[in-house]
């Protein structure tokens, strides 16, 4: 996926630099385009879709930051996200009401994401108890 990381780069280098954050930007991104799928702190504790993890979830990850600012360039975000001066990813019909993204809007998304409580991945209560896996049968 040597894509992703060459989209992120052009982004950033196309960019103005040293902008503040600012979190209430981005939670207004969140309410207009990311709570119709994900549930977004107490936004909408019981919206979202039941198969796409949670902001706070997302955050817990290992990889949680980068996930975040490069949301645009990962399925199925390619469908409907666009960027500035740069073709759409996909030919399909956007599924989704399509939007564009800036690295400032990224980066105040992400100082609104910092604003929330990150859930622990390893903690998240799954069918069969925290943390015990499961055997075939049970």
């Amino acid at each position: 996926m040597l894509r992703l990381p060459v989209i992120a780069a052009c982004l950033l280098i196309t960019s103005p630099g040293g902008a503040a954050s600012d979190a209430a930007k981005g939670r207004a991104i969140a309410v207009d385009h990311c709570k119709r799928c994900h549930v977004v702190g107490d936004l909408n504790k019981f919206g979202g879709i039941g198969s796409t993890p949670s902001f706070q979830l997302i955050a817990g990850m290992q990889d949680g930051m980068e996930r975040f600012q490069t949301f645009y360039a990962r399925r199925p975000h390619t469908n409907f996200v666009r960027l500035p001066n740069l073709p759409r990813f996909s030919k399909a019909p956007p599924y989704a009401i399509p939007f564009t993204v800036t690295e400032a809007s990224i980066e105040n998304l992400i100082a609104f994401v910092k604003t929330l409580k990150v859930r622990d991945v390893n903690q998240v209560p799954v069918v069969g108890g925290v943390g015990r896996k499961r055997q075939l049968g049970q």
